[in-house]
């Protein structure tokens, strides 16, 4: 059997947490490690995309952006 833990919360997030819950006899502890499981992410990003990153970051600083509109233009949509 595994350990249990008495925590304390806010009325207004033990709340937050019942809206959460998929069904009404779902527990808490199930909600909180979905939400968990949904925050950290498992795979760090590869060296490639940490690369395309900061190339997206550099032509952003350098000002080679179009903007939205424009492209939008371009291409007719609306």
């Amino acid at each position: 059997m595994q350990a249990a833990t008495t925590i304390y919360i806010r009325e207004d997030l033990k709340g937050r947490l019942d809206s959460l819950k998929q069904n009404p006899k779902e527990s808490y502890n199930d909600v909180i490690e979905r939400l968990v499981s949904r925050a950290v992410d498992d795979e760090p990003l590869s060296e490639e995309a940490i690369k395309g990153l900061e190339e997206a970051l550099e032509e952003i600083r350098q000002g080679r952006l179009i903007p939205e509109e424009k492209i939008m233009k371009k291409y007719g949509v609306e």
